[in-house]
């Protein structure tokens, strides 16, 4: 059912409860829930049990007189078909079917509209997902990210929120100096496996790949910085360092591209560290009295906050442990008026979010205690050919995002996108996934984005049928739309808002993946139980309208998760 009707309906039971409540002064709170059992109605309302003991009132007897009051109002006719009353007093409603119907009108007058809210217009959302260390290709579980994030960022901008798209480069410390160490060890000759080449080197080809670009003395970009260009030098780090960062976000930029992810702002550690913004992070901790020196190192007393040991912030050879440039960028965050951030990581990031947490409180900037929100994935196993695949020849280590959206799509990137795209968003994020290329592949029921994708062309493919035009169709008469599978559509349709807003405020993105795969079924329930283009006009005609308002959710929802919604098959 609709948002509006809900409301409708609760005003109802505020209204029929009015003259019981009468000098109380008690205010109830009308919740409105779906039946466990949909034999039960459309509509569970537990108001009566709620209030029987502050009114002295036997519950189910108080039930009677609010069904009572519910039907007698005028308002309800065209709302409520019948209302009745279970064990100790649960008011199980039936919503009248003109009421389910419209929904069909709702869909085809707000188009790709339908679903989208204004409850967050006038605030600011920033999603930080992905942040790949710039030190080798994205792998699969970048991917998780990258899809989940993209997903909960068009699910706040669906819900009016002003929201921005971050990808936070750590291109400062070890990993870096590692990188460039490995690059020259390449320039130089070396290969893993050689008496030479450094232990804690990255072994990928990809290795190779940057130093032969460095020796040819090449140029490259990525998509937000300044080019840089190689000295050809084996021995200037200072040049290979930063080439080979450019290099790897170059390569980064077209993974992400391949993938359909856009971002709006790049931000670089090494800037935090550039403006002072670390240092003054540190002093204002200092001068809050939040910090204290241990055996010559810095510490934060994060036990204060509900961490299980105080951390430290500055080692005794002076560097900074890595969560207090974490603890600077968030401070940034928060300066910038994003009154809420969510970060979208690796299930390894769990052990930073006190610390960063503890850091922003006792900074004393009055940051909520909550902030910043955290979406954390765990990990994705790869199966192909019926064994799990544990590295790419490319990477070295790991599978990479290329890898899996090439195989998923045999070749067909656009294809590849739209089942890594949606496989990845399909399960909560905080439980494993195995990805089975096997599967992504099949075209059947076993694939869910096949599953989805196939409902929406079924319905192309009957509409192409229809020879009259199809806007006339918002004008059509519902009323012969009565069929179970119909009814049960109808519903499903309805629901679509409210699941974007749910999705959005409990930060899961998957459930987008289960209403679409669950409204894909509703469908193709629908059209092997029911023609559409049958001899009698009003029902096909009602029956064409639902096709086309389904067609557009489908069509919503499957844009809303960054997949294509193909015509035919």
């Amino acid at each position: 059912m609709l948002a509006s009707q809900k409301q409708e309906i609760a005003a109802l039971f505020q209204a029929a409860l009015a003259p019981v409540l009468d000098g109380t002064g008690i205010t109830p709170s009308v919740v409105l829930e779906r039946p466990r059992d949909p034999s039960h109605g459309d509509i569970a309302c537990n108001i009566a049990m709620q209030l029987a003991k502050q009114l002295k009132m036997n519950p189910r007897e108080l039930a009677q007189k609010i069904v009572a009051s519910l039907l007698e109002n005028p308002a309800g006719k065209a709302l409520i078909d019948s209302a009745d009353i279970a064990g100790p007093g649960f008011i199980n409603l039936r919503v009248a079917a003109c009421a389910k119907q419209s929904v069909v009108k709702a869909i085809l007058a707000e188009g790709q509209a339908f679903g989208r809210s204004d409850a967050g217009a006038g605030k600011k959302v920033i999603l930080e997902f992905v942040s790949a260390n710039p030190t080798g290709p994205l792998h699969v579980g970048h991917g998780r990210q990258a899809a989940l994030g993209d997903a909960l960022a068009a699910l706040f901008d669906a819900q009016g929120y002003a929201v921005t798209r971050e990808f936070y480069y750590n291109d400062a410390g070890v990993q870096i100096a590692t990188l460039a160490n490995s690059v020259q060890a390449r320039a130089r000759g070396f290969k893993p496996g050689d008496a030479e080449w450094p232990e804690s080197a990255y072994n990928g080809d990809y290795i190779a790949d940057i130093a032969n670009d460095y020796l040819a003395g090449k140029t490259v970009s990525a998509s937000d910085g300044l080019p840089a260009t190689a000295s050809g030098k084996v021995e200037d780090l200072d040049s290979i360092r930063p080439f080979a960062v450019t290099y790897l976000r170059n390569e980064q930029d077209i993974d992400l591209q391949a993938f359909g992810v856009k971002f709006d702002n790049y931000y670089l550690e090494s800037s935090l560290y550039a403006d002072g913004k670390v240092e003054k992070a540190v002093e204002a901790l200092i001068k809050a009295g939040k910090t204290y020196e241990l055996d010559g190192a810095l510490w934060l007393r994060t036990t204060d906050y509900g961490d299980d040991k105080d951390r430290v912030m500055r080692k005794s050879e002076g560097g900074f442990t890595y969560f207090v440039p974490d603890v600077a960028y968030h401070i940034v965050k928060w300066q910038r008026g994003f009154t809420q951030a969510i970060n979208i990581q690796g299930s390894d990031h769990h052990g930073t979010i006190a610390r960063v947490r503890a850091g922003l409180q006792a900074v004393g900037m009055e940051i909520p205690q909550g902030y910043p929100d955290y979406v954390l994935h765990k990990m994705v196993t790869v199966m192909k050919n019926g064994e799990e695949v544990k590295i790419s020849k490319r990477a070295g280590s790991y599978v990479t995002v290329r890898d899996l959206i090439e195989w998923s799509g045999d070749g067909d990137i656009a294809k590849g996108r739209d089942a890594v795209r949606f496989f990845l968003i399909s399960r909560k994020a905080d439980t494993e996934f195995v990805f089975d290329v096997d599967i992504a592949l099949k075209t059947s029921d076993e694939n869910p984005v096949y599953y989805v994708q196939y409902a929406h062309a079924r319905i192309c493919r009957m509409l192409e049928q229809f020879t009259g035009e199809i806007a006339s169709l918002a004008n059509a008469d519902l009323a012969p739309l009565t069929a179970p599978t119909e009814m049960t559509l109808l519903a499903t349709l309805a629901a679509y808002p409210e699941t974007l807003a749910r999705a959005q405020t409990e930060l899961g993105p998957h459930q987008v993946a289960f209403y679409l795969r669950d409204l894909a079924a509703n469908l193709h329930s629908f059209y092997f139980a029911e023609r559409v283009l049958v001899d009698d006009e009003a029902l096909k005609l009602a029956r064409l309208a639902l096709m086309v308002a389904t067609r557009q959710v489908l069509r919503n929802g499957l844009a809303l998760i960054g997949v294509s919604a193909p015509e035919k098959m």
